[in-house]
């Protein structure tokens, strides 16, 4: 579970985004992070209990810096209003699909898949699809993945037209001209904040794994 202590800082950080109040509430930062890393500490062993090679990260493998990378960004806001994590069998710097949880007051969710790959891994990705799409329609069509994933995919940015070698009349076209392949699942204060939190971040990342071992299939 997240400690209510961990969202109030949040919360507070977004409404006072500069370096001195940050400095000032050191402390708070210091206790949200350690909370993460607490919760990412339980996350990984009932990860690899269905994905091995997450076994061997450490939780500083897998969480990500709070400061954004404001170079090529209008927004000059030094911190995010967030705290996230992501496990691939290399941790968060990790090729390939894996699992991101996200933590931000109102807006948390759990995350998997693999988002805007290389036009590399994308082609690898198409192709496996075409050839596989008999295992692909079960995996995406299971009623566990349904039940988590009530959305399924998400098509938020697709192509217009078939991708170059594809027809229109493919029967995977919907998902051949994704240009990601990810799911995600909501999860409200009170769930985040909940004893069960773990169990249920766990059970929502082990449906997706399929998907993300089909990827991770493609792309090695």
């Amino acid at each position: 579970m997240i400690q209510p202590g961990t969202l109030k800082f949040l919360k507070d950080l977004k409404k006072n985004n500069n370096k001195s109040w940050f400095d000032e509430h050191r402390p708070q930062f210091e206790s949200a992070k350690s909370d993460l890393l607490f919760l990412v500490d339980q996350l990984i062993p009932g990860i690899a209990r269905f994905d091995a090679p997450i076994a061997n990260l450490t939780a500083k493998e897998c969480v990500f810096r709070i400061n954004r990378d404001v170079r090529f960004s209008k927004d000059k806001s030094p911190y995010k209003s967030n705290m996230s994590c992501y496990f691939n069998k290399a941790g968060k710097k990790g090729n390939g699909a894996g699992y991101y949880l996200h933590i931000e007051p109102g807006k948390s969710f759990a995350a998997g898949g693999i988002w805007m790959p290389t036009t590399h891994d994308l082609a690898k990705i198409r192709q496996e699809i075409d050839y596989s799409f008999n295992e692909w329609k079960k995996i995406t069509g299971s009623s566990t993945f349904k039940k988590q994933f009530a959305k399924g995919l998400d098509n938020n940015d697709m192509l217009t037209r078939p991708p170059k070698g594809y027809d229109e009349n493919n029967p995977a076209i919907a998902f051949l001209k994704m240009k990601s392949f990810v799911v995600r699942k909501p999860f409200t204060d009170t769930e985040v904040q909940s004893r069960s939190f773990v169990k249920a971040i766990t059970t929502t990342f082990l449906a997706m794994e399929p998907l993300i071992g089909f990827v991770n299939k493609a792309v090695d």
